[in-house]
């Protein structure tokens, strides 16, 4: 029985000393994670110095973060895959140096085309590094105690970079926004030089390089798919060019699968989808991560747009939930230990359900910091910080070393694309309301932001309900 599927796990012996190699390559795993994070808050608080200085309008301004989205989340699933196929430690540090070169670019460019271009090429960058060195970091830490202990430390650098990035983001627009772009550039390149020193050599690489048209449709069809879901709310749900796009999207991921199912190497062994415990992960991690992204984004029109709060005061209204993620994920590998990763997932959902409706409940049309706005953050850290590492270890428990890329890239791919799709159904709800004057026409979206969540908690206290039942 595995960790994921027992009540109660026993204590785990004290576990070996990590040598200082492997400190190192668990540190560039987490600075590149950290750059993630940061690179993504940092340009969303500079887009409005850019479009001043690019002369780029809101519709265009919204691309340079849809076109991280498009390269990241359609690409998840093949650098997940390819990094098995290909070698994890190649694939990482090319795809490391290719986000060093375009944050480069992007701080030097003057055109909104290219800037989107840049945007773009980081995705995709990113789509590579970061099945990569989750796939690096399970089949280099073993399952269990060192595993579960490596994953609360990833989980830390990766908040921490979001929380950061707000922070840095104020203070290097005021200082100019091409500074947003080049400040990675020096980490990143130090990263690489790191990487290439202390990341080991693969022992041995999956079996499959021959599903081109595997690799084909699901890129098309990823791709396809995310695109459609971000241009969805502007373009309108039912307009003619978004329902074709769905279908082009579903031919597409329907070939990918007839083909997988009938070639002797596929490019993803399907069979991965029956284990339950990844199946939960995925899940949980939509309703994690796209509550979690779609509150902020909220939060954030509300705040500046609404109240006329500063980037800077936004940022630090916002922080105390990154702070408690920074404070609490580095106890999470124990309690994992403890508890086993389905009674941590769910006190996540709980906290995170909660947060929610706390802040439903107390915010009225004008939210009190102190009392609604300030218990919500707190709550919301507590979700993410006990959940998203539990969820990582839940969906990679079990899985053959020759398939860890693939479980983190559908990980993140669910990550990336869920939260695509539930952003976009609130951008939705939210574009059909009047413009809002107060906190009262946010409250469509607030609520199905809850109603995610909320769903979030009975899927995992179904598997909990059935043993009780069975018990």
């Amino acid at each position: 029985m595995s960790l994921t599927e027992t009540p109660l796990a026993p204590a785990p012996s004290r576990a070996p000393a990590w040598s200082g190699r492997l400190w190192g390559v668990l540190a560039v795993l987490c600075v590149v994670l950290f750059l993630d994070g940061m690179d993504v808050s940092m340009v969303g608080v500079a887009l409005p110095s850019i479009g001043a200085e690019l002369g780029m309008s809101e519709s265009s301004l919204q691309w340079l973060v849809n076109g991280y989205v498009l390269g990241y989340g359609g690409l998840l699933l093949l650098g997940g895959r390819t990094a098995d196929l290909l070698g994890r430690r190649r694939v990482f540090l090319i795809a490391l140096g290719a986000f060093a070169v375009a944050s480069l670019v992007g701080g030097l460019v003057d055109d909104g085309v290219l800037l989107v271009l840049t945007r773009f090429t980081k995705g995709l960058a990113a789509a590579f590094t970061a099945p990569t060195a989750m796939s690096i970091l399970t089949t280099t830490f073993a399952e269990g105690p060192a595993r579960n202990r490596a994953l609360s430390i990833f989980t830390v650098f990766g908040a921490s970079g979001y929380s950061s990035g707000l922070i840095l983001g104020g203070l290097l627009t005021s200082a100019g926004w091409r500074w947003t772009f080049l400040t990675p550039v020096p980490v990143a390149i130090g990263a690489l030089l790191v990487g290439i020193k202390l990341i080991p050599r693969d022992n041995a690489r999956a079996e499959g390089g021959h599903d081109i048209w595997g690799a084909v449709t699901l890129t098309g069809g990823m791709l396809l798919a995310v695109y459609t879901v971000v241009t969805a709310p502007e373009r309108g749900w039912l307009a003619p060019l978004t329902l074709a796009s769905a279908v082009v999207v579903a031919a597409l991921l329907t070939a990918f699968v007839l083909i997988e199912t009938r070639i002797a190497h596929p490019l993803i062994r399907l069979g991965i989808l029956r284990v339950g415990t990844v199946v939960r992960a995925n899940l949980s991690v939509v309703a994690l991560m796209g509550s979690y992204i779609s509150f902020q984004f909220i939060m954030t029109i509300y705040l500046q747009n609404v109240l006329g709060w500063s980037p800077m005061t936004m940022a630090l209204a916002l922080l105390p939930a990154g702070i408690v993620v920074v404070v609490g994920s580095p106890l999470v590998g124990k309690l994992i230990d403890r508890y086993g990763t389905e009674r941590l997932i769910l006190a996540s959902m709980v906290s995170l359900s909660l947060g929610y409706v706390w802040f439903l409940v107390t915010a009225g049309s004008t939210p009190d910091y102190p009392l609604a706005i300030l218990p919500a953050m707190l709550l919301l850290g507590g979700g993410f910080g006990f959940g998203f590492s539990a969820i990582m270890a839940q969906g990679t428990d079990g899985i053959d070393d020759a398939e860890q890329g693939l479980a983190a890239g559908l990980l993140q791919t669910s990550g990336q694309v869920g939260s695509a799709l539930v952003l976009a159904v609130v951008t939705a709800v939210l574009a059909g309301s009047a413009t809002p004057v107060d906190l009262s026409g946010f409250r469509p979206g607030l609520n199905f932001v809850t109603a995610v969540a909320v769903a979030g908690l009975v899927l995992n206290l179904v598997p909990l309900a059935r043993r009780a039942r069975r018990g």
